[in-house]
């Protein structure tokens, strides 16, 4: 089975426009782990709106509808969706997954190019081998949520606090010290309260500028094109490590690197303020 996603819309900002608004379903437990334990090492989902499971610690995200309402805009927070530099960075989310995660670190690391990993909890402490390889080689680190919780933001801030804070202490207890200066909302569904809490933890609300819904499966080549084509200076693409068949990102990747660095740095988000 494959995740699909539907990232929203969000916060209008100055920079960059969407390129296209999609997002990646799954479903949240009832309550994250609480920020006094460490996260159990199988947490128990229970039904929420989403139309499909959340993953289990053994597994990667499983797939589901695409979201039939978008979050509301809201105009009261700032979402980072650049790079902060000329730079491109190209971003992954939903890993680390024992199949693919190891093929697009291959892949970076044949060309030289340092990106960004978006890391679910529930991943993490599963393979934590695997975060350990993306910290040695190079690459940044990013809060993705504990299980892929869809609706994160809407909780209260004491459970979304509980929720990112289970998840850095799995990320922490895989690779000691590591900073994590980044949070993604799943489905880019962000709220004033996810982006608080987030800058609380002392975490930027990452956002990006190209998403070429590769948690659809188009061809490669159509992966590469819209990332290519829709990406300007700055930009922050929107890959997938896991959630499902990811053998279309990866075959893509290698074009989607040359293409970029025919006019861009490729530059992987810095991990300290």
């Amino acid at each position: 089975m494959q995740l699909r996603r539907a990232h929203g819309l969000v916060a209008v900002v100055t920079g960059f426009t969407l390129l296209l608004a999609t997002g990646c379903g799954g479903k949240a437990p009832t309550a994250a782990p609480s920020a006094s334990d460490s996260p159990s090492p199988s947490p128990s989902p229970s039904p929420s709106p989403s139309p499909s499971p959340s993953p289990s610690p053994a597994t990667s995200p499983t797939p589901s509808k695409a979201p039939t309402t978008r979050p509301t805009t809201e105009k009261s927070y700032v979402l980072q969706r650049t790079s902060g530099s000329a730079g491109v960075a190209l971003t992954f989310d939903d890993g680390p997954h024992p199949t693919w995660t190891p093929r697009v670190l291959d892949t970076l690391r044949a060309r030289g190019v340092k990106a960004t990993f978006c890391l679910v909890g529930t991943q993490v402490q599963a393979h934590p081998a695997l975060v350990r390889r993306i910290v040695a080689e190079g690459h940044t680190l990013c809060n993705h949520s504990w299980n892929h919780e869809f609706k994160l933001g809407t909780w209260s801030e004491t459970k979304i606090s509980s929720n990112m804070r289970a998840t850095n202490n799995a990320i922490h207890a895989a690779a000691p010290g590591v900073p994590i200066r980044y949070f993604r909302h799943p489905g880019g569904n962000w709220t004033a309260a996810a982006v608080r809490v987030a800058r609380s933890l002392g975490m930027s609300p990452l956002h990006w500028t190209v998403d070429p819904q590769d948690w659809r499966r188009p061809a490669a080549s159509t992966i590469t094109s819209r990332v290519v084509k829709g990406t300007r200076a700055g930009g922050v693409v929107l890959l997938h490590d896991a959630g499902g068949d990811r053998s279309q990102t990866l075959a893509a990747l290698p074009g989607i690197i040359g293409g970029l660095r025919a006019k861009y740095q490729l530059i992987r988000l810095p991990d300290t303020f």
